[in-house]
C-alpha cells in the first residue's frame, strides 16, 4: 500500500476589514497638517531721495595710551593677588617706599594709588629694595601679570 502524503493545511489570515461607513473608530484619527502662516507682501520701496547729510559726531576724546607715561619707572610685576585681603604680591625691580605714588597697569586694570601698606614676610616695612618679594595693599583688583610703575611727584 502506497502511502500518500497529505499536504499540511496552511492557515491564511483573513484580510483586514474596513471600518463600516458612518462609524469612526476611536483609536484612529486623521492628523491634520499644521497651518503655515500666510506670507506677507514685502513693503513697497520708496523712491530714492537724497536727504541732507547728518552732521558727524565730534571725535572721541583722546584716551591715554596703554603703557608707561613719560617719567614712570617700572617697579615690578604682580605675581599673585589675594582678593580676600586686597593684597598684590610682587617682586621688586627697583626700590619702593611707603608714601610713593604707583600705577598698576594691566589688560583690564589701570589705576593709581599711594603706597599705604607694604609687608615683607608678614612684617610691615616702610621701604623695600630691588629683589624683595613684597605684599602691597591695593585699592582695586590687580591681576597676575599687571605691571606696577612708580609715578613721579
Amino acid at each position: 500500500m502506497a502511502a500518500t502524503k497529505k499536504k499540511p493545511k496552511v492557515k491564511r489570515k483573513a484580510p483586514a476589514k474596513k471600518a463600516a461607513p458612518g462609524r469612526k473608530s476611536k483609536g484612529l484619527k486623521k492628523k491634520v497638517p499644521a497651518r503655515k502662516p500666510a506670507k506677507r507682501a514685502a513693503p513697497k520701496k520708496k523712491a530714492a531721495v537724497r536727504a541732507t547729510p547728518k552732521p558727524r559726531p565730534a571725535p572721541a576724546p583722546q584716551v591715554a595710551p596703554r603703557g608707561p607715561m613719560p617719567g614712570e619707572v617700572r617697579v615690578g610685576v604682580v605675581s599673585h593677588y589675594y582678593g580676600h585681603l586686597s593684597v598684590a604680591a610682587m617682586r621688586l625691580e627697583v626700590a619702593l617706599s611707603v608714601g610713593q605714588m604707583i600705577r598698576i597697569l594691566g589688560h583690564t586694570s589701570d589705576f593709581r594709588q599711594r603706597v599705604e601698606s607694604m609687608q615683607i614676610e608678614h612684617q610691615p616695612v616702610s621701604e623695600a629694595i630691588a629683589g624683595d618679594e613684597i605684599g602691597l595693599k591695593v585699592t582695586q583688583h590687580a591681576r597676575e601679570g599687571d605691571v606696577v610703575y612708580r609715578v613721579p611727584g
